[in-house]
């Protein structure tokens, strides 16, 4: 607990440092969603391959891919590629662990609104909620991350926005929509992180273990849903495996990530 007291005071301090360092900085430099929609250009076709895991090479990470810390005060989360049957996949493993594995990639959702995927939970977590703060744990979540209009963020999200950078050193995007796997919450609940409003969880799969589960989700219907509005450019994709807050251990599968383009109904010919 010594240690621990410690290193919260020492992280208080580094935030502190930090926030006065970068108090005048603009918004939009706090945004790393900004400098990705200004270096990438829009993914086109009517299918756009966001995660290859099935082409990757097992034991090691996805090319391309990099780590996203959640918190300073839990470990990473191991990812690697694993040789299953039929094909490669992504596996997670947490031991009382917090982070993620993300792309970067730029996509217009209203161009390519449908994401589809798979995962497999291995070890589930009972009791898990997302929402409540100490049981906010989950074997398998995908994670979609959003430019928008930096000017729009209250005084409370841009603090919240600097307070991260300077605990983690890295930056958030605009807007984070996540679907995930929870083992109290009712399929189809909204619900936003304890952190920000600015990250809103919809729960997409319960109870299962052991068997792969395949999802298609209209994006740009869910984003209206859990935020009230019309998203901006989609600036990554990834994944998180955690088990920080309820202890323990969790791991999981996941497949291939695509999206594509709504499908219009067919007409029938008159005859």
């Amino acid at each position: 607990m010594a240690f621990r007291a410690k290193s919260l005071r020492s992280a208080a301090a580094l935030a502190i440092a930090v926030l006065v360092g970068c108090a005048g900085a603009p918004v939009e430099e706090l945004l790393v969603s900004s400098a990705i929609v200004a270096e990438l250009p829009y993914e086109s076709g009517a299918v756009v391959e966001a995660a290859r895991f099935s082409s990757g090479r097992p034991g090691e990470l996805p090319p391309g891919w990099k780590r996203f810390v959640v918190t300073p005060f839990a470990g990473p989360t191991g990812y690697r590629l694993a040789a299953t049957s039929p094909s490669v996949v992504l596996e997670a493993r947490s031991d009382r662990a917090s982070s993620g594995l993300y792309r970067r990639i730029r996509i217009d959702p209203k161009r390519q609104p449908i994401v589809e995927w798979r995962w497999r939970v291995l070890e589930p977590i009972s009791g898990s909620d997302p929402r409540q703060r100490r049981t906010d744990d989950s074997p398998a979540r995908l994670v979609i991350s959003f430019h928008g209009d930096a000017r729009r963020l209250d005084i409370e999200e841009r603090h919240t926005l600097r307070l991260y950078k300077a605990l983690t050193g890295e930056m958030l995007p605009f807007a984070i929509l996540m679907y995930i796997w929870s083992d109290a919450a009712p399929l189809g609940t909204i619900a936003p992180s304890a952190h920000t409003p600015k990250i809103q969880m919809i729960v997409v799969d319960r109870g299962s273990s052991g068997e792969w589960r395949e999802f298609r989700r209209n994006v740009l219907e869910d984003y209206r849903r859990a935020f009230g509005e019309d998203p901006w450019d989609i600036v990554s994709v990834g994944v998180m495996t955690d088990s920080n807050n309820m202890g323990g251990k969790t791991s999981a599968q996941y497949g291939d990530i695509r999206f594509r383009a709504e499908e219009k109904p067919r007409l029938s010919r008159l005859r």
